[in-house]
């Protein structure tokens, strides 16, 4: 396998799925080694920085890529399987920002109320336990949970010449802030345009499903990924596969599309994988699918459809590339892994 290296400048950061001049090309089958910049672009360092002041709006959600991969074109599936997302600093920091959050006023969904008072939390990564620590600000409460490393951000450009915000999650996956997107997972993404323009970013340290207050433990990110590319059967929405599930994540407003669309993918998948028609797909998918929250924050939500692969008969997705990356993984000796 070819290995690439690249640690981006901040001038070649980009904030945007499609649009965007790719910083490299790269052959399919590819190991790459990166790193990524925090979603406040490094710029909320301290219980003392405040998002109003720290932050610029225009600059949120820096991504690393895109990345040309060499003989996609629409219609194929990229596959990324992540190998290995390591904190790259010993803290995390999450914040309350005006008017953004599951729990406040929203400019979607306006209502009287003043915003929520702007406060910054700062979260100490212990690599060696392995754990992020809860501070509370107001007693002498605090707490050592599991750091779950995880990228909010992994997407291609879309199609029809489209340029997306990289806050914006949808069916070319983008910011789906899912805990799922971990170590271990691979994801599969429709490619839109010919080289697919991949990009990825947006580290969480740790992040509950949906995201409550709008911002995770958020951090920049040491990764390690293979890219590779399945040439035709693009998925209509991000799909993932870990050892034991598949998942299907959909993105829309309100949080009922988002679920829908993941719902739709799912029995579109399993009759790929069993030759279901869709109806009895839709009655076996009732009563064995789990619906994990990913986002109620973005501007999409995003909802993810999961079900355990060990509940059903053996089926190999895309060829069996999962197994094949995770074989090839292996090899590298990843501490995540």
């Amino acid at each position: 396998m070819e290995h690439v290296t690249f640690i981006p400048t901040v001038d070649q950061l980009n904030y945007t799925f499609g649009g965007a001049a790719p910083v490299m090309r790269i052959k399919p089958g590819t190991v790459l080694t990166l790193w990524t910049e925090d979603a406040y672009g490094g710029r909320i360092t301290s219980r003392d920085d405040v998002a109003s002041v720290a932050l610029d709006t225009e600059d949120l959600n820096p991504q690393t890529g895109p990345f040309f991969i060499e003989g996609a074109e629409p219609g194929d599936t990229l596959a990324v399987h992540l190998v290995d997302l390591t904190p790259a600093r010993t803290w995390g920091a999450s914040t309350l920002i005006p008017f953004f959050g599951g729990l406040t006023s929203v400019p979607a969904s306006p209502t009287l109320q003043p915003a929520l008072p702007e406060q910054t939390w700062i979260y100490d990564y212990d690599s060696t336990r392995r754990t992020v620590t809860f501070s509370a600000q107001r007693s002498e409460f605090e707490v050592a949970l599991p750091a779950n490393p995880m990228l909010g951000t992994v997407g291609v450009a879309p199609g029809r010449r489209e340029v997306r915000s990289s806050l914006v999650p949808d069916s070319f996956g983008g910011n789906m802030d899912t805990p799922e997107m971990t170590a271990g997972a691979t994801c599969y993404l429709g490619v839109n345009v010919p080289g697919a323009l991949f990009s990825l970013g947006d580290g969480h340290y740790r992040q509950g499903e949906g995201e409550s207050c709008g911002t995770a433990v958020e951090g920049a990110m040491h990764v390690t990924a293979i890219v590779e590319l399945i040439k035709g059967g693009a998925p209509a929405w991000p799909r993932l596969e870990t050892d034991t599930h598949l998942m299907t994540i959909g993105s829309g407003r309100p949080l009922e599309e988002a679920w829908r669309a993941g719902q739709v993918e799912m029995i579109t998948w399993m009759g790929e994988l069993y030759g279901l028609d869709r109806l009895d797909a839709y009655q076996l998918l009732t009563q064995i699918s789990q619906v994990p929250i990913a986002n109620v924050v973005d501007t999409n939500y995003s909802a993810v459809t999961k079900i355990d692969k060990r509940l059903l008969p053996p089926a190999v997705a895309f060829g069996g590339v999962h197994t094949e990356l995770r074989s090839a993984a292996r090899s590298l000796g990843s501490i995540n892994y």
